[in-house]
């Protein structure tokens, strides 16, 4: 979890080639209006997220008894909520910790990405760290990241 330009994806499939079990980007998930609203420039609010979060809550739910590493901001601890239902027991949040300054650079250098750099306040803004996660710095390599994961997990 964390903000957009964080790693999540890249970690999030280093992850699960480790741990030989499925990875599943939450951006693959959004709605076309959600994407559409983003791309345009607005972030997206709470109502938007919603059902969005239900649908990656339903596909950890088919994947729990072999294990999924799902890839998604997961701001608000009520979105972290929404997304655990029923599963938090068999839950673990990896936050993917960066300054907005950090962050920024990383997204000036992304391309094809319907998230636009100008948004990142907006999830600064929204963002309430999670007290009981997984907290990894981005400055460390993405090999480096996996390593902290591994070692925690195991």
């Amino acid at each position: 979890m964390g903000v957009s330009g964080t790693g999540k994806s890249t970690i999030g499939k280093l992850l699960a080639k480790t741990l030989e079990i499925p990875f599943f980007d939450g951006d693959d998930y959004h709605s076309e209006h959600n994407i559409a609203k983003m791309a345009s420039g607005h972030p997206l609010n709470d109502d938007d997220r919603k059902g969005w979060l239900q649908e990656l809550n339903k596909l950890a739910h088919t994947h729990k008894v072999k294990g999924a590493v799902i890839a998604c901001s997961a701001l608000k601890a009520q979105y972290r909520k929404l997304l655990t239902q029923a599963l938090e027991a068999e839950t673990m949040f990896i936050y993917l910790k960066g300054s907005f300054n950090e962050v920024f650079a990383r997204l000036s250098q992304r391309k094809g990405h319907f998230m636009p750099r100008e948004l990142l306040q907006s999830q600064f803004d929204t963002l309430e760290p999670p007290k009981d996660a997984l907290v990894v710095s981005i400055t460390h390599t993405p090999n480096e990241i996996l390593e902290i994961i591994k070692n925690h997990i195991t």
